[in-house]
Parts: C-alpha cells; sequence; structure tokens
C-alpha cells in the first residue's frame, strides 16, 4: 500500500465532498464515518486478528467449513399453556423443519412455584409452559425421542431441577446421559441485573451452577451446562458493547466459581454456551459477533490457560431482537427479522431462533412461527449466504468496527475487574446504571425523532391497530393444570417423595453435588414448587430491597 499515494487520493476525495455537501447537506446523527479505507487498518495482522475458521482466535468462525459442511441450527422459542398443548407445537415445528426445540417456560415455572401457588394464580402458561413435575416433562416430550433432538431450555433459578427431569424423560424413554445434547440457560447473574426471575441468593445460586458444570462434564459431555444471556442484557437496554462485556464478566464469575471449587477449566469451559441478540445496525452485529468470538478465545487462553479449542470458542445461540418489534404496523417487524437474522448469519453464529412479527401484540400463531421458521430457511437455501465462509471479512468498514468493539468491550471488563469481578460490580448497581443510561438515551433519541423508528416516529399511518388472530392463555389453563397437579400428587408414592425431599435437605446443608439428589427426587414426582421449597429454606430466597447474601 503506498500511504502517499492513497493519503494524496484522500485529500482530493474530500474536496469533492466538500462540493458535494455544500449542495446536498448530509443527514446527521451517523456514528460511523463517511468513508473507511486501508489507513483505518493500516496496522492490521491478518494472523493474529483473523486467521482461518476453526482456529484461534475464531474470528472468522468455530468451525472449519462452517456453513458448508453444517447448518446453524434452526430453533423456534415455544411454550404455552400445558404441556399437551406445547407438545403439539413442537411436533407441528419439527414437521415443518425445525432442527432443534427451545422451550419457554411460564413464569411460576421460572420462580420455583407450583401452579397451585396462590402467586402463580393468572400466570399459568401464559408466556410459557407449565412444568409442575416429571409427569408434565414426559407429556411436554412424549412421541419426541431425546437422542434425536437438541433441546435448549430457557431456565435459570430452577434449572438444574428442570435438567433433572430431562434426563429422567430420557431414561424413560431408554436414552442414556451421554446422548442427550442441548443446553440449560442456568445463568443466574444476568437475572439480578436484567430479567428479575431469581430464587436464591447468588453464593447458593452459584452453587447450583457449578454443580451442574461437575456433573454435565462427567456424565453429559454434549450437553451444554449454561447459556450465559447476553441476549437478555441486551434486551434490558445495553449496547451491543455493553452486551459482551457484561455477559464476558457474568461468565468469568461463573468460571472462577468452578475453579474455586477444584474444577478444571479444559474439562467444563467445553459446556459453556452463550446467547446473543441480533439487533437492527446490521454491519454492527456481524462486527459483535466477530469481535466477541476473538476476545473470548483470548479470554480463555491468556487469562485462564485453556488449552483445549472447544474452551476457547464462543459458541453463539442467536435470538433476534424482540424489544425492537413494533406493535404497530406489525407485518413491517418481517422485514427487521429479515435482516436481523442475515447479520447472525454473516456473523457465524451456530443456532439461531427468529422472533415472529406479531409478538409485540401477542403469542405467536403458528402461522407467525412457520414464517419465523421460514425466513431462516430462505437465508440457509435461498441466498447464497452460506455458500463462503465470513464473507465480509477484510472489509475496511468490518474490520475497524470490529476492532472498535473488541476494544470497548475490553475497557468495560477491565473496569468490572477492578470493581472486584461481576458480583461486585451487581452489588454496586454499576451494569445496572450503565444498561439504564443506554435505554433512556436510546428512547430519548426515539421521542426526540433523532432515531427513526418506521410506523412509530415516521410514516405513521395513524391507523387503529389491526385486529388479527392472537394466541392467549386464559385462567382456564391454570385450572386444568392445577387439577392434572393434584391427581399426579393423589396417585404418587407420598413417602418416597418425602424421603427424596429429606435427603436433598441433608445433601444442601453439606457440600455434595446435588445434581443427583435432585434427579432422585424427580423421579418420585416430587415437584418443582416442593424441591425449590426445600432449597429455598436451606437456601434463602434473594430479595431484591435486602442484601444478597
Amino acid at each position: 500500500m503506498d500511504k502517499e499515494k492513497l493519503q494524496q487520493g484522500l485529500n482530493e476525495y474530500e474536496a469533492k465532498v466538500a462540493k458535494a455537501t455544500a449542495k446536498f447537506p448530509e443527514r446527521k446523527n451517523f456514528e460511523a464515518q463517511r468513508l473507511y479505507t486501508p489507513l483505518d487498518i493500516e496496522d492490521f495482522d491478518y494472523g493474529e486478528k483473523l486467521g482461518f475458521p476453526g482456529q484461534y482466535p475464531f474470528t472468522r468462525g468455530v468451525q472449519p467449513t462452517m456453513y458448508r459442511g453444517r447448518l446453524w441450527t434452526m430453533r423456534a422459542y415455544a411454550g404455552f399453556a400445558t404441556a399437551e398443548e406445547t407438545n403439539a407445537r413442537y411436533k407441528y415445528l419439527l414437521e415443518a423443519g425445525q432442527t432443534g426445540l427451545s422451550v419457554a417456560m411460564d413464569l411460576p415455572t421460572q420462580i420455583g412455584l407450583d401452579s397451585d401457588h396462590e402467586l402463580s394464580h393468572g400466570e399459568v402458561g401464559k408466556v410459557g409452559v407449565a412444568i409442575d413435575s416429571l409427569a408434565d416433562m414426559e407429556a411436554l416430550f412424549d412421541g419426541i425421542p431425546l437422542d434425536k433432538v437438541s433441546t435448549s431450555m430457557t431456565i435459570n433459578g430452577p434449572a438444574a431441577v428442570l435438567l433433572a427431569m430431562y434426563v429422567a424423560v430420557a431414561e424413560k424413554q431408554g436414552v442414556k446421559p451421554e446422548a442427550l445434547k442441548g443446553t440449560i440457560q442456568n445463568d443466574i447473574l444476568k437475572e439480578y441485573i436484567a430479567r428479575g426471575t431469581y430464587i436464591f441468593p447468588p453464593r447458593p445460586s452459584m452453587r447450583l451452577i457449578t454443580d451442574t458444570f461437575e456433573y454435565c462434564s462427567k456424565n453429559i459431555p454434549k450437553w451444554n451446562t449454561i447459556s450465559v444471556g447476553a441476549y437478555h442484557i441486551r434486551e434490558a437496554g445495553a449496547s451491543e458493547v455493553q452486551e459482551i462485556a457484561f455477559a464476558f464478566a457474568n461468565a468469568m464469575a461463573y468460571i472462577d466459581a468452578a475453579i474455586k471449587a477444584g474444577q478444571k477449566v479444559d474439562d467444563f469451559a467445553p459446556g459453556i454456551s452463550w446467547i446473543f441478540t441480533a439487533g437492527l445496525d446490521f454491519f454492527g452485529e456481524v462486527a459483535k459477533f466477530r469481535a466477541a468470538r476473538r476476545l473470548w478465545a483470548r479470554i480463555m487462553k491468556e487469562r485462564y490457560g485453556a488449552s483445549v479449542p472447544k474452551a476457547q470458542m464462543l459458541r453463539v445461540h442467536v435470538h433476534t431482537a424482540g424489544s425492537v418489534l413494533t406493535a404497530q404496523q406489525p407485518l413491517n417487524n418481517v422485514v427487521r427479522i429479515t435482516w436481523q437474522a442475515l447479520s447472525a448469519v454473516l456473523g457465524g453464529i451456530q443456532s439461531m431462533a427468529c422472533c415472529a412479527y406479531d409478538e409485540a401484540i401477542a403469542l405467536p400463531t403458528e402461522e407467525s412461527a412457520t414464517l419465523a421458521l421460514r425466513t431462516q430457511q430462505l437465508l440457509a437455501y435461498e441466498s447464497g449466504v452460506t455458500d463462503t465462509i465470513d464473507p465480509l471479512a477484510g472489509s475496511y468498514y468490518i474490520e475497524t468496527l470490529t476492532d472498535k468493539i473488541e476494544k470497548e468491550a475490553y475497557d468495560y471488563i477491565d473496569k468490572i475487574d477492578r470493581m472486584g469481578g461481576a458480583v461486585a460490580a451487581i452489588e454496586q448497581g454499576y451494569m445496572q446504571q450503565e444498561m439504564a443510561a443506554h435505554a433512556y438515551e436510546y428512547q430519548h433519541e426515539v421521542e426526540l425523532g433523532k432515531r427513526t423508528v418506521i410506523g412509530v416516529n415516521k410514516f405513521n399511518d395513524r391507523k387503529k391497530l389491526a385486529e388479527q388472530d392472537v394466541l392467549t392463555a386464559d385462567l382456564s389453563v391454570g385450572e386444568r393444570q392445577i387439577a392434572r397437579l393434584e391427581k399426579m400428587k393423589a396417585a404418587r408414592d407420598n413417602e418416597a417423595v418425602k424421603a427424596a425431599l429429606e435427603k436433598l435437605r441433608e445433601a444442601a446443608k453439606g457440600t455434595e453435588n446435588l445434581m443427583p439428589y435432585l434427579i432422585d427426587a424427580v423421579k418420585t414426582y416430587a415437584t418443582l414448587g416442593e424441591i425449590c421449597g426445600v432449597l429455598r429454606e436451606e437456601f434463602g430466597e434473594y430479595k431484591q430491597s435486602g442484601s444478597m447474601f
């Protein structure tokens, strides 16, 4: 590259820009430069920054052949009402070509309550499926061979209990634990800062997480023991840089806890997976995934000494952003979702679920859920974007943006390190405040018209929201679920339940791995609420207004 000649050309270009903008002023509020050239990446070292797919630092992807060898796993986040109704939706989606299941749990399940608890009234089966016991888990996967599908469960506080139920269902199907493939979200720290579906204080919660790390590394080797929730951090208002940094800080807290418990990083780290969002800034999202892979590989190698490639890899499930969808002109969301999904594919992700266009209004219908799946299939089979690996590599803009996002994320991580790590930063409210500030700024820009949202603050046709088919779960769902729960309790061996819960209680008082006790308890048909009730009594319950510990 002849820098002097290039600079001369740039000077001539800028002179022409000055004349053009005098006649046609540019639009405002651009974050990117007008133009990127080799001068923006003049110290670019291909081997250090990019390398090759499947090789450290994994900037260009975690597999050598990427989508030419195997497409990403196509999921749809689904769960509503009862296990039987959700089971029917799963079978419908699998027949439509879905290649993995993604289970949405209702709110009582997420916070470890049974459907007959007084706080569950009106919430049973509303935002996901109700799972009270092994009987519900059996119905949920009835006719679905668990050695043939990969299942992701969006569950955090009681994640170990739901995993125990899944293992028990597999056993009843004759499927050995080592054949199971899937993920439990199991990321409790982001609940304290982004979602709020926590149960126990952080320290016992961390114990449950490290117990699952250990148990799965020995017994369920193909299982992803945690899906670190960058997605939820972003949906709560974070920027793409904060999404990476805060999720990485949380993940490092889990790794530190596991190492402190005597586990080896190369044994458990291959079971760490991630869920990220795919937002509206197309090129920013592509660069985000590339930057995150490179930064995580370096953290794992340089900070933790991980030597196994799988322990260095950032394997990502993506869900397109739900917070940016609009109830106004909902069909516009079809377009938004499409380019979000495209950015994820060009960013090199491993698994994806697309929002349905009507999710700003209600639970997805069969028609909208199918279209969300078809969006992925169209990208995979008709667009041509899977033909070559990391096709945007080498773009002056993409490489500059990738470097910028990596540096800014690292700066955040360094600051959190100096505060004492993720738990200390959460205690001090640092991450929450940073996210809230960014969310406020974003919304303020929308309200001032500085950030355009089609159908909301620009090109608003001012029509009433069109009526359309929506899927809802009414109070009768709760009534049916409670009746089912009472029938199950009457038929089970309640003495066996009592004995299993007492053994769990004693184990919780000590330091043993709790997973075997949880599996034994769910096999007696002890309910989620009963199991979490024992753990609440022993561990305590986290109250936001009080101390975390």
